[in-house]
């Protein structure tokens, strides 16, 4: 960073957001961060390909979006905002582009307050995505909710355990957007996985981020009445790929599906 790591952040101690950053190539992590995120891919060879899938999805998604002529996001669990992020991929194609990140962290948090300092079309919230209301009252300080919004939810569901009632969570979300916007999901999945993932899951039970592993049909029924785009709820890489030869033989191998739904109108009756 320009100016060295705000104070607000603890030096001593790795950042899940900062570990993270490293899978993703970014610069912004500290020694500590990438010791952590090498015993990390020792015992989980698949994870750094596995979230480096996920962010290309969201690439993907948010430039549809833009096509769609979506200039305004809500990023709701987005980390450090490292690079290709929502923000430079928006901007890079409508300059006017508005984006509101959302994390729970707060070393994610003071970290992009300082990566975003001067972009006065950017702004970061500290809220947890258990906290629709809360969450939409602050992004309206930025975000014209009576316009379409895109809503960004990529690899934060699968940590808000069933008892939080996710579905009712994300319709909050959804019933404050108007016509027009869209909601990127992508979220951890048990289906076609290997015992050794579901082994390693039961472990995250013993940290504070537990993950939820949903089905397909799990995951699809998040997107409420929208309407889901083609190809609908699948496999990251089989998403929308850039080109075929993106895919390889085995998709499913990155343990999580993404989709994208948009809100219509509902037909006068």
């Amino acid at each position: 960073m320009p100016d060295g790591p705000s104070t607000e952040i603890d030096l001593t101690r790795p950042s899940a957001a900062r570990v993270y950053d490293y899978f993703l190539g970014g610069a912004h992590n500290f020694e500590i961060d990438r010791r952590l995120a090498e015993q990390i891919a020792a015992m989980t060879p698949h994870l750094p390909a596995t979230m480096r899938a996920g962010r290309e999805f969201l690439r993907r998604a948010v430039r549809v979006l833009l096509d769609a002529g979506i200039d305004q996001f809500l990023d709701i669990g987005s980390g450090i905002p490292t690079v290709g992020n929502v923000h430079e991929v928006a901007q890079r194609t409508e300059p006017k582009a508005r984006v509101v990140y959302v994390d729970i962290d707060p070393v994610a948090v003071a970290h992009s307050r300082e990566l975003l300092a001067g972009n006065e079309l950017t702004t970061v919230v500290h809220a947890d995505l258990r906290e629709p209301e809360r969450i939409l009252a602050e992004a309206g300080g930025l975000l014209d909710l009576g316009r379409p919004v895109g809503i960004l939810l990529a690899g934060v569901v699968h940590f808000v355990p069933d008892a939080d009632r996710p579905a009712d969570l994300l319709a909050t979300l959804r019933a404050a957007a108007a016509p027009g916007s869209h909601l990127v999901i992508s979220h951890s999945t048990f289906e076609d996985q290997p015992q050794e993932m579901l082994d390693a899951q039961r472990l995250s039970a013993r940290t504070d981020t537990e993950i939820t592993l949903r089905s397909r049909a799990e995951i699809t029924g998040l997107f409420g009445d929208w309407t889901l785009l083609d190809p609908g709820v699948v496999h990251m890489p089989l998403w929308r790929p850039d080109v075929p030869s993106d895919v390889d033989d085995h998709p499913e191998r990155f343990g999580a599906f993404g989709g994208v739904a948009r809100h219509d109108r509902p037909v006068a009756g």
